[in-house]
């Protein structure tokens, strides 16, 4: 597989299986990586923090919803663009700039450093919106 692909591949990898297995996907970072959420002042180094942030920050969200929007790849980089629906159900979205209980509309931009196919550096920038209750909720 040429690496452009690889590099797609893996961060589809990623995406898919981040809130459904932590574990499935921490193979896919480098030893040393390096998940900065810059927008909530986080940062976390090693595989094990990022595991430690992931199963605090997954179950603080219920009924997420993800619409792709773009996502591109050169050798040693990967955007992907995503618009993600949720409501906030709990305190593991370390800093989040909305109320436990608010629905959401969040735009997420990931940038990940690629370096020998594995992820090395992934940066998260979150522009959040806050939602309109639906009728009846």
């Amino acid at each position: 597989m040429q690496t452009i692909e690889h590099n797609l591949a893996v961060v589809d990898r990623h995406i898919q299986g981040e809130a459904r297995d932590v574990d499935s996907i921490l193979d896919l970072y480098t030893d040393d990586i390096v998940l900065e959420v810059p927008g909530r002042g986080l940062r976390f180094v090693g595989r094990d923090a990022v595991r430690a942030n992931y199963l605090t920050m997954w179950p603080s969200m219920a009924e997420v919803e993800i619409t792709p929007l773009d996502r591109f790849a050169t050798e040693h980089r990967v955007v992907d663009d995503m618009l993600v629906h949720l409501r906030l159900v709990g305190p593991g979205m370390v800093n989040a700039p909305v109320a436990i209980g608010s629905r959401v509309a969040l735009r997420l931009v990931h940038h990940f450093e690629m370096r020998d196919g594995l992820i090395a550096r992934e940066q998260v920038f979150e522009m959040w919106n806050l939602r309109e209750p639906e009728a009846g909720r």
